[in-house]
């Protein structure tokens, strides 16, 4: 099974997604097995954007932790809705300078950090009473000019800038790679992505983060040594995007 598919249309959301899990967290296991992984090195971040604090509750009752989201105002108000739950927030779209405060304040996981000014403020803001906020850098391994994410030329440069500041902690390197078909096509950005960190590794930083895999690619990355996969569809299934957030 290289590809997750997102549940039924017909199915009520709230009943789906406990099943749904499920069959994700078998499919993770596969996929690890089948690169003579443990599938506990993998850990599953539900992409609950667009969907609501009800959804993410769900997901928790079926036994999910860490939910990844992508607006800053949304995730705001989903994340004080449910601020009585012991779950794990990752930020993992593009950053604005204008949305860093939020970021720092309130997430655990910053994934999308590309630029050192970025980085800088989520450093000055993240409040001294709360962990280090853990990064990581995001690089544009397919070089689309519609992408976020810094050339992979220039990742060393900035990722030892990053591991300098103070209030962060770089974990390693994140992705979102073009869409390719059949797994030796989606295989090579996350093999490019993976080399990527073991230099970085070799030149001194202790990374310890792949985070790439999303529901259509996902047997390709956890081949390639993905850490953290991102999955939205396959667990919540379609998303109604509305208004932009």
């Amino acid at each position: 099974m290289a590809r997750l598919s997102g549940m039924a249309n017909t199915a009520p959301i709230m009943n789906a997604i406990a099943s749904n899990l499920q069959a994700v967290r078998r499919g993770i296991e596969s996929f690890a097995h089948a690169a003579q992984r443990r599938p506990e090195e993998v850990t599953l971040l539900a992409v609950s954007k667009t969907f609501s604090a009800s959804a993410v509750r769900e997901a928790y009752a079926a036994g999910q932790r860490a939910f990844g989201e992508s607006y800053a105002q949304e995730a705001l108000e989903k994340i004080a809705a449910l601020r009585g739950l012991p779950l794990e927030w990752h930020f993992i779209g593009p950053i604005q300078s204008n949305k860093t405060r939020v970021i720092a304040e309130i997430f655990s996981w910053a994934h999308g950090v590309d630029r050192l000014k970025i980085a800088e403020r989520l450093s000055a803001q993240r409040p001294q009473n709360l962990p280090p906020l853990n990064v990581c850098i995001q690089v544009n391994v397919s070089g689309e000019g519609s992408k976020s994410g810094v050339a992979p030329d220039e990742v060393a440069g900035l990722a030892q800038a990053v591991a300098q500041l103070p209030r962060l902690r770089l974990r390693g390197l994140m992705a979102v790679p073009a869409p390719a078909e059949g797994l030796a096509a989606q295989r090579k950005p996350f093999a490019q992505l993976r080399e990527l960190m073991m230099r970085l590794n070799a030149g001194g930083l202790a990374l310890d983060t792949l985070s790439m895999g999303m529901s259509g690619d996902l047997e390709a990355a956890i081949r390639e040594g993905a850490t953290i996969v991102r999955v939205g569809t396959a667990i919540f299934g379609e998303r109604d995007y509305g208004e932009n957030k």
